[in-house]
């Protein structure tokens, strides 16, 4: 803890005229540590004048002379020959800690323990400063970036010159390759070029170290957490694996495929130069071949090439692929429920359980499928309306609260309406449904007749039927009920039907006429 004083700051304060509470408060220290500089200068005789030109630890050392150093104990270890057993497959700081004590008890001296063990072989990974490839473990990362250098596809009946970016993996173990071919950057790409990458090596890794760009990476602050693009880590999420991006502007973080990229530009990009390639799948056919040749390469300081290593040692360690490949999603965030249990998306509606009415969800869109989110909980899934469509409605049975309100309209429940409201009433509707070719093109017409009964009553509506059937309308419709209805007629009594024989004068009366 007394390590962490900056004795000559305190010193500078003090005679600047700050007084120990000042002080502690200013700097966010503890006044029993400013109050131990200081005791540490008056025993001393140390003031400002006497350390002003010597570094904060010549300092620290005079006031508190052997305070933090001392001699260990414990048996030390060849911490090179650690090292170099830590780049090999499989070897941990755990197993070789183990290895240690099972050494020293042998020998019978002191063994650090297992943090002192871990604290110490970092304090000499920083000071020998030993190189980055005691992270390579076989099966464990990938490497990923854009090439810098691009090449071209040129459209054979206009000329037209067009550019092709190329996305870059590389394993830092085995220094595998992998080359994707596109015509953009944007965010669906960079994923779809994961999703190749992993095919292409038929396995996964725990671990992607991509660069800071915005497709992967929303911000990387010097302090805090590394705030991800959403489909990206989704993406990584299903893969098994975790993002964890370079420090911003520190390329030796992802050395591998920096040093891939170069290698591409030289065994692709310059090897290609002088072909003219017209589509995508073409270009995309002869830079897998010069990769192939890249990866078959023997190495010249071991022993192998990159594609033998890891088909033999790396390969057989990748995490199994998934059943199903990942999907390329987006999302839309902060949709509200509308009144209907739905929420609206590209012009089409996809219901919600009614319990979130009103409420705002996440969208995911997929090629096919759209899912509901209220934070991480998934509402619902419905199949993507076709491109292009417009008011189209996907309603799930589930979501929608039980009764009759939510029941959809048919002949069968129109009827039974309609045999509540009285005979006359059910042979109108019977009627109407006759009249049409298929049942949809009645209901209309035929809830037209019965939501009469909201407005006057069940028994009015059935007399006012009674009425248009006495009077011989066919099929009666609602602009023959509803004036019966305004007018008061079925108050009235249905009159009796009329005989329409009547008297039918002979040819004698018109004979008799014509002789006058």
């Amino acid at each position: 803890m007394v390590r962490k004083i900056r004795a000559k700051l305190v010193l500078r304060l003090r005679a600047e005229g700050l007084s120990g509470r000042a002080i502690a408060a200013s700097q966010q220290m503890s006044r029993k540590s400013v109050m131990a500089v200081f005791e540490a200068a008056d025993t001393a005789g140390v003031s400002w004048d006497d350390v002003s030109q010597r570094s904060n630890d010549e300092v620290y050392r005079l006031l508190f002379p052997g305070r933090g150093e001392h001699d260990t104990v414990f048996a030390s270890p060849d911490w090179d020959q650690v090292h170099r057993e830590m780049a090999r497959v499989g070897v941990t700081l755990k197993l070789l800690h183990g290895e240690y004590a099972d050494s020293c008890a042998a020998e019978r001296v002191p063994a650090m323990g297992y943090d002192r063990f871990c604290k110490t072989y970092q304090r000499h990974v920083l000071v020998t400063g030993a190189a980055s490839r005691v992270g390579h473990k076989a099966g464990q990362s990938v490497e990923v970036d854009w090439s810098g250098p691009t090449m071209e596809l040129t459209n054979p009946a206009t000329g037209e010159v067009s550019k092709v970016y190329l996305f870059v993996a590389c394993l830092p173990f085995s220094r595998f390759a992998f080359v994707y071919p596109a015509l953009d950057m944007k965010q669906d790409t960079w994923l779809r070029a994961h999703v190749a990458m992993f095919t292409a090596f038929s396995g996964s890794v725990p671990r992607i170290v991509p660069d800071n760009l915005k497709t992967g990476v929303v911000k990387h602050p010097r302090e805090g957490e590394v705030v991800l693009n959403d489909s990206y880590r989704e993406m990584a999420a299903h893969y098994s694996a975790a993002v964890l991006p370079g420090r911003v502007r520190k390329p030796k973080d992802k050395a591998s495929v920096e040093n891939t990229v170069a290698h591409v530009a030289t065994w692709v990009i310059a090897a290609l130069r002088d072909e003219v390639f017209t589509s995508l799948p073409e270009l995309a056919a002869a830079i897998e071949g010069r990769v192939e040749a890249y990866n078959a390469e023997p190495f010249q300081k071991r022993p192998g090439s990159r594609a033998s290593v890891f088909t033999i040692e790396e390969q057989p360690l990748l995490r199994p692929l998934p059943q199903v490949a990942y999907e390329i999603s987006r999302w839309a965030y902060g949709r509200r429920v509308g009144r209907s249990g739905h929420v609206v998306w590209e012009k089409n509606h996809y219901s919600v359980p009614y319990l979130h009415i009103g409420s705002k969800v996440d969208l995911r869109i997929t090629d096919r499928v759209l899912e509901v989110f209220a934070g991480s909980q998934r509402l619902s899934s419905h199949l993507l309306l076709p491109e292009g469509s417009a008011g189209g409605w996907r309603t799930a049975e589930a979501d929608l609260p039980t009764g009759e309100k939510y029941q959809p309209w048919d002949a069968a429940r129109v009827r039974e309406w309609a045999a509540r409201v009285g005979p006359a009433a059910q042979t109108v509707i019977d009627r109407i449904f006759e009249s049409v070719a298929i049942d949809e093109q009645g209901l209309d017409p035929a809830l037209a007749v019965l939501r009469l009964s909201r407005r006057f009553s069940a028994d009015r509506v059935e007399d006012a039927c009674q009425l248009a059937l006495a009077a011989g309308v066919r099929s009666p419709r609602y602009v023959h009920l509803r004036p019966i209805l305004d007018t008061g007629q079925d108050k009235q009594p249905i009159p009796e039907p009329v005989d329409a024989g009547g008297y039918v004068r002979g040819a004698d009366y018109y004979a008799e006429r014509s002789s006058r």
